[in-house]
């Protein structure tokens, strides 16, 4: 049957963290050379303690109602869904392979190859490979990059899906749904990245991960134990409030008054430090010696003022990431929800994104 003109089904883009479920469906507006997206539905759901720890599913029947229930809440029709194993939880190597080789001669290769640098038995892993093109090794090479993470890693967000009843369309690495978010938002601005050395640093729960991008590239990722936790888990030592109030209280206000001196300025001072900290270990492992722009992504980066604090200490240009900045809205979205949560959302747009790939 001939397909021309056939349209790609809606995807939900849908990020698993620790805390909160992360869903964003995207359309694309006007023609494609437009480059303009609109957000469909959206959701960001709260994960009840101890369902996801360390990035790893501990009870995969209560997140897949987590995920139901986000998907209610969105009124999204979709029914395939784009979700990411942390980036920490898979390899990736770069291998520069023989362009001759048939389909089913390279994936025999990969395999053979694989087994040198998967310290896991391969029955145990889910392996996957994409042609990155022509590699500077050689003419007649071209580069391959291999990724492969421990099976369960996989199964078990392919079972939420499930019992959500959705079906797990891809299953990314955040690293790369963060990449193509952060290429969106940088080229919304201004059309080309030229040589530009932009950081995002995005601060989670527990983790602070920074990832540097060239060219639009990211190039180096570092983790830091360091998160928002910290902040809300002193809110709520300090004023005796359970972590609901705590939260409730930093997103509406509501807190004493010396919270901002007390609590949040020390916090954002941290935070700056641990930036800090991780790009110097980054110009130290690497041959570039300076960041052009800084990115704060995640929860916490909605914190009144955090850029402008860290913009004062770092010496260069700092914004707090808002991929929906020049998206349109379909009817019922309300805009001020999406954009108090709009930093983040960047692995969840990320993911969506992969609709239009």
């Amino acid at each position: 049957m001939f397909s021309f003109g056939r349209k790609k089904p809606p995807l939900l883009g849908i990020d698993i963290s620790s805390t909160a479920i992360k869903l964003v469906e995207l359309a694309r507006t006007g023609s494609y050379s437009t480059g303009m997206y609109r957000v469909q539905a959206f959701a960001h759901e709260p994960l009840p303690p101890a369902i996801v720890t360390e990035k790893k599913i501990a009870d995969v029947e209560a997140l897949g109602n987590v995920i139901r229930k986000a998907v209610t809440r969105s009124r999204s029709k979709a029914k395939h869904a784009a979700v990411a194993v942390a980036g920490s939880a898979v390899i990736t190597k770069t291998l520069a392979l023989s362009a001759a080789l048939s389909d089913a001669e390279l994936q025999a290769q990969i395999q053979i190859e694989a087994d040198q640098y998967i310290p896991y038995p391969l029955e145990e892993v889910n392996l996957d490979f994409d042609i990155l093109g022509p590699s500077a090794a050689g003419n007649d090479l071209v580069d391959v990059l291999l990724a492969a993470t421990r099976r369960e890693n996989v199964d078990d967000r392919v079972a939420a899906l499930d019992v959500a009843g959705l079906t797990a369309e891809i299953v990314d690495i955040e690293t790369y749904a963060m990449e193509s978010a952060c290429a969106l938002q940088l080229t919304q601005g201004d059309q080309t990245l030229g040589e530009k050395i932009i950081a995002v640093a995005d601060v989670g729960a527990t983790t602070t991960t920074l990832h540097m991008l060239c060219e639009g590239k990211i190039v180096y990722t570092r983790e830091q134990n360091f998160g928002g936790n910290q902040l809300i888990e002193e809110i709520q030592r300090r004023y005796s409030l359970s972590r609901d109030d705590a939260l409730l209280g930093l997103e509406r206000g509501g807190l004493p008054a010396n919270t901002e001196t007390e609590v949040i300025g020390p916090f954002k001072e941290a935070l700056a430090q641990q930036v800090s900290r991780a790009l110097q270990f980054f110009y130290s492992a690497s041959s570039y010696g300076r960041t052009d722009k800084l990115i704060i992504a995640g929860g916490a980066a909605s914190i009144p003022q955090l850029a402008e604090l860290i913009q004062q200490r770092l010496g260069f240009p700092v914004q707090i990431a808002n991929p929906f900045e020049e998206m349109a809205t379909a009817s019922g979205i309300d805009r001020l929800a999406l954009e108090r949560v709009a930093p983040a959302m960047m692995i969840a747009v990320g993911l969506a994104l992969r609709r239009f790939n």
